[in-house]
C-alpha cells in the first residue's frame, strides 16, 4: 500500500500534468483562432481571383502556357500538404489516405512534392516518388510559398509535369474538415469525367463565370503574363492556409 508521501507525490505529478495540458490547450486554441482568421481573410479574394482569371482567359485569343491543357498526359505532379507533427487527430491520416487513393487511380507516373514532414515520411514509406519536401511553417506569408510555386511552375513549363494537382485539407468550420485533391496546373479546369481519378478530384463549377462582363486595362492578352503566375502562387498559398486551419 502506498504511503502518504507517495500519494502526495502522485497528486502533485497529476496536477503538474494538468497544468501542462491546460497550457498546451491554450496555445492550440490561440493557433487555431489565428489560422482561422488567416484563411477567412484570403478565401474570398482567392475565389474572386479564380473567377476573374477564367473570365480573362475567355476574353482573348491569346493564351498562356500555364493555362493551356496538354493533349498527351504522361507525367503528373502532386503537392501534398500535411502537418510537420502528429497529435492532431485524424487530420494527417485523412489527407494521406485521400492522396494515396488518388495516386492509385492515376494512369500516369507521379512525382510528389510534400509540404510537411508527415506527408514526406508516409509517401516514402509507401514507396512513392518524393522529389522535394518543404517545411509547413506556422503563419506562412506569400513569400514562403514562392519556392514551391516556382518549382512546380518551372517543372510544368519545361515538361517535367503535364499536369499538377494539390492535395490538402479544406477548412469548413471548427468541426468539419474535408480532404480534397484539386487541379493546380493547367489553371483552366479540365474535365475528368469517365476517368478513374474523377472520384477523387474536386470539380470546379464555372457556370456563368465566363459570361460576366469585366473591363480590363490594359488588354487581356497583356495581363495574362502578370496574372497567371501570381494566381498559381495564390492557389498554393490558400491551400496551405486551409490546411493549417484544419490542423487544430
Amino acid at each position: 500500500m502506498a504511503t502518504e508521501r507517495e500519494l502526495n507525490k502522485r497528486i502533485r505529478s497529476i496536477k503538474n500534468i494538468s497544468q501542462v495540458t491546460s497550457a498546451l490547450a491554450a496555445v492550440s486554441a490561440s493557433k487555431a483562432s489565428r489560422a482561422q482568421r488567416a484563411v477567412e481573410a484570403t478565401r474570398a479574394y482567392a475565389g474572386k481571383a479564380f473567377e476573374i482569371l477564367n473570365n480573362l482567359a475567355s476574353q482573348t485569343e491569346a493564351s498562356h502556357p500555364l493555362l493551356t491543357a496538354r493533349t498527351d498526359i504522361k507525367k503528373t505532379g502532386l503537392i501534398l500538404v500535411t502537418a510537420d507533427r502528429g497529435l492532431c487527430g485524424a487530420y494527417n491520416t485523412s489527407i494521406l489516405n485521400r492522396a494515396d487513393a488518388f495516386l492509385s487511380a492515376l494512369e500516369t507516373p507521379c512525382q510528389i512534392i510534400t509540404v510537411g514532414r508527415k506527408g514526406q515520411d508516409n509517401m516514402i514509406r509507401r514507396g512513392r516518388n518524393v522529389i522535394a519536401t518543404f517545411e509547413n511553417k506556422d503563419n506562412p506569408s506569400i513569400l514562403d510559398i514562392l519556392p514551391i510555386a516556382r518549382l512546380v511552375t518551372e517543372d510544368y513549363l519545361n515538361g517535367t509535369f503535364d499536369q499538377v494537382f494539390i492535395a490538402y485539407t479544406d477548412f469548413i468550420n471548427l468541426v468539419t474538415r474535408r480532404p480534397v485533391v484539386k487541379q493546380l496546373l493547367p489553371l483552366k479546369p479540365l474535365d475528368f469525367k469517365g476517368m478513374a481519378v474523377a472520384e477523387y478530384v474536386q470539380t470546379v463549377d464555372l457556370t456563368n463565370v465566363t459570361e460576366r462582363a469585366y473591363t480590363y486595362e490594359p488588354a487581356p492578352e497583356l495581363l495574362l503574363d502578370t496574372v497567371v503566375p501570381r494566381f498559381t502562387q495564390l492557389q498554393i498559398y490558400q491551400s496551405i492556409l486551409e490546411a493549417q486551419a484544419s490542423e487544430h
